[in-house]
C-alpha cells in the first residue's frame, strides 16, 4: 500500500508542476514527470537498486553490482518483508526525486536532453546518495549484525525518510540546472502566472495523501513508529500551510489557495527527515517554521538573479535544510529515534551531524549537476531555440496542445491575456509586483 501511495506522488507533482506553468507548458510539465516514471523504473532494475541498496564497495560511499538485474531477489525467503517489496518502495523515491527537479526548468528544456540527463543523473547523483542516507549495513555473519552502511548512516545523521537523499539532493540539482539553462525569455518582465490553480490543489492533494506512505511507510511496518510518523506529517503539513499564509499575507496582502498548496508542500518536505525524532509538538514548530521560511525564500531568485520557475530551490533545497537541521533542536528521545535535540537537553552534537549530512548532499549534487547540465548543454543543447520557447514547448517539443480553444470565446482572445491577479512568485513577477494587463 505504501508503494503504491509513494508511486501516486509522481503523477500527483504533475497535476501540481503543470497547473503552475502557462497553459502552453502544461504538456512538456507533466511529460518530464512521465519520462522519470519510466526511465528511472528500468535502471532500478538493471543496476540502481544494487548501488544503492545493497553490500557496500568499501567507506560507505557506493554499492556493488551483486544485485544488478535483480535475479536473486524474487525467491521467496520467507522474510516478514519480502525484498521485492523494499525494492519496489524504494523505486518509487527515486522516480520522484528524479522528477521533482524538473520545475525549476519548466518551459526551456529539450525533452530529449531531459531524459538523458535522467538517466545520467539517477546513475551518478541519486543512487550513490541514497547508499549514503538509505543503507543501514549488510548481515553479512548472519548473526544479526548489520555492517558497512552508508557513511552518513554511520555518522548518525537523522533522516528518517529523505530529507537529505530526497529533497536536499533535487533541490540543489535544481539550482544548478537553472544556472545551465538561464532564465526564460520575458522573465520579471512578462506575467508567468498560474495557467489552473485547481490542478495545483489536485496535486498538492495527491502528494499530501501518498506522502503517508512516503513517510509512515518508511516504518517499513504497521506498528507504532508508523503511527508516530503518521501523526507527525499530518501536523507538521497543517502547521505549515498556516505559516507560510501568514508570511504571504503581510507580505502580499493577500491569503491565496496556490500560497497553501505551496505551504503543503514546504510542511511535507520538512517532517520528512524528522517524523519519527520529534513528538507532535515538536512536528507543529517544525512544520510552521519551514512554512515561514519557505514562503519568505521566495524573493530569493530574484535577489540572486536565477529563473527557478516553480520554485523548487525554495520549497525542497531551503524546506530540507530546515527540516533537516531542526532535528538537532526539536527532537526527543521519546520519540523512536530515541535522541534528544536542543530543547530536551541533547546538546549540539546532533545538530552538527545533522548539518555535515545535510550540507554534504547539497554540495555533491550541485557541483556534480552542474558539470552535467554544462556538458550536456555544451554538446547535445539542452534548452529549446527562442522560437519554439515564445510559441510555445508543448507544439514544438510534442506536437500537441493541453487545451483546444479554437472554437471557444472571442476569436481575439489570448492564451496568456487576463488583469491582475495572483501575484505568487510563481513565475516571473517578483513578490507584491502586479503583473501588466494583457490587452
Amino acid at each position: 500500500m505504501s508503494c503504491a501511495l509513494v508511486l501516486l506522488m509522481t503523477p500527483g507533482l504533475a497535476f501540481f508542476y503543470g497547473g503552475m506553468v502557462r497553459m502552453k507548458s502544461v504538456l512538456n510539465m507533466m511529460m518530464m514527470s512521465v519520462a522519470a516514471l519510466g526511465i528511472v523504473s528500468i535502471l532500478w532494475v538493471l543496476y540502481g537498486y544494487s548501488i544503492a541498496l545493497t553490500k557496500d564497495e568499501g567507506g560507505g560511499l557506493i554499492g556493488g553490482l551483486d544485485a544488478a538485474g535483480l535475479d536473486d531477489t524474487i525467491a521467496d525467503t520467507g522474510a516478514a518483508l519480502p525484498e521485492t517489496v523494499f525494492v519496489a518502495f524504494q523505486l518509487m523515491f527515486a522516480i520522484i526525486t528524479v522528477a521533482l527537479i524538473s520545475g525549476a526548468i519548466a518551459d526551456r528544456a529539450k525533452f530529449s536532453t531531459w531524459c538523458v540527463f535522467v538517466v545520467l543523473w539517477a546513475s551518478i547523483v541519486y543512487f550513490p546518495v541514497a547508499h549514503w542516507v538509505f543503507h543501514f549495513g549488510d548481515d553479512r555473519n548472519g548473526d544479526g549484525n548489520l555492517v558497512d552502511p552508508g557513511w552518513i548512516v554511520d555518522m548518525g545523521v537523522l533522516d528518517f525518510a529523505g530529507g537529505t537523499a530526497v529533497h536536499i539532493n533535487s533541490g540543489a540539482a535544481a539550482l544548478a540546472l537553472c544556472l545551465v539553462l538561464g532564465k526564460r525569455r520575458g522573465w520579471r518582465k512578462d506575467p508567468m502566472r498560474p495557467h489552473n490553480v485547481p490542478f495545483v490543489m489536485l496535486g498538492a492533494a495527491l502528494l499530501w495523501f501518498g506522502w503517508f506512505g512516503f513517510n509512515a511507510g518508511s516504518a517499513a511496518a504497521a506498528d507504532n513508529t508508523a503511527g508516530v510518523t503518521f501523526l507527525n506529517t499530518q501536523v507538521a503539513t497543517a502547521a505549515a500551510v498556516i505559516g507560510w499564509l501568514i508570511v504571504e499575507r503581510i507580505r502580499d496582502g493577500h491569503f491565496t489557495l496556490l500560497g497553501g498548496a505551496s505551504g503543503m508542500v514546504a510542511g511535507l518536505v520538512a517532517i520528512t527527515p524528522s517524523c519519527n525524532t520529534v513528538n507532535p509538538m515538536g512536528a507543529i514548530g517544525i512544520g510552521a517554521i519551514t512554512g515561514a521560511i519557505c514562503c519568505a525564500a521566495l524573493s530569493l531568485k530574484f535577489k540572486f538573479g536565477f529563473d527557478d520557475s516553480l520554485d523548487v530551490v525554495a520549497v525542497h533545497m531551503v524546506g530540507g535544510l530546515a527540516g533537516t537541521l531542526l532535528i538537532g533542536v526539536f527532537a526527543t528521545a521519546d520519540a523512536p529515534a530515541g535522541v534528544d535535540g536542543l530543547l530536551f537537553g541533547g546538546g549540539g552534537e546532533q545538530l552538527g551531524k545533522q548539518a555535515v549530512g545535510a550540507f554534504a548532499v547539497m554540495g555533491y549534487s550541485f557541483v556534480v549537476t552542474l558539470i552535467l547540465g554544462l556538458i550536456l548543454h555544451k554538446t547535445i543543447g539542452f534548452r529549446i531555440d527562442e522560437d519554439a520557447e515564445v510559441e510555445g514547448i508543448d507544439v514544438n517539443e510534442h506536437g500537441e496542445t493541453a487545451y483546444e480553444l479554437g472554437a471557444v470565446g472571442s476569436p481575439l482572445a489570448r492564451p496568456t491575456g487576463g488583469g491582475a491577479g495572483l501575484t505568487h512568485t510563481v513565475g516571473g513577477m517578483a513578490p507584491g509586483t502586479t503583473p501588466r494587463v494583457d490587452a
